[in-house]
């Protein structure tokens, strides 16, 4: 039931719970108590808004950062991400396979701004060794939702 109701939140939080009980053959009282447990087991960390920000007359910079570390002997990797993703401009943290151990995703208001605290905070860090920042040009989809749909063009084209 919970990967249920887990799959319905992802493609749509704002599901009116009355709409998942009748899909899910439940009580409307059975789903809000499921949806308050897995939120107190943080199975449920919060709910996000995709926006287009491309649309807004905000200016965003989002970059992502290939980050190589030494871990901490007895601490591993958990500490050196929990000291990373303290900082109010990282905007997600993953603990990575490959060539590199982090990919972190910053948003900034310019390429500066993700630049200077790349340099003057990220790279200084302790364990860190290395940073490779790649600056996103254009956003097509994000967390499953394509952002700008193409309008086509529904007209019958005619010739004399």
């Amino acid at each position: 039931m919970r990967d249920k109701i887990l799959n319905m939140l992802e493609k749509n939080s704002r599901i009116d719970l009355k709409d998942m009980a009748v899909m899910l053959g439940i009580s409307e009282a059975e789903v809000a108590n499921e949806i308050a447990d897995m939120e107190k087991e943080h199975i449920i960390c919060g709910y996000n808004t995709i926006i287009n920000w491309d649309k807004t007359g905000e200016e965003k910079v989002t970059a992502l950062i290939e980050v190589k570390v030494t871990p901490q002997r007895g601490l591993g990797f958990d500490s050196i991400a929990e000291r990373i993703y303290q900082y109010n401009e990282i905007t997600s943290v993953y603990l990575m396979s490959g060539g590199f151990d982090f990919t972190v995703i910053i948003e900034g208001k310019s390429m500066k701004e993700v630049a200077q605290f790349v340099s003057n905070k990220l790279a200084t860090l302790d364990s860190v060794l290395s940073t490779s920042t790649h600056f996103v040009l254009k956003k097509y989809k994000d967390y499953g939702k394509v952002l700008d749909v193409p309008v086509k063009d529904e007209r019958m084209l005619v010739t004399p």
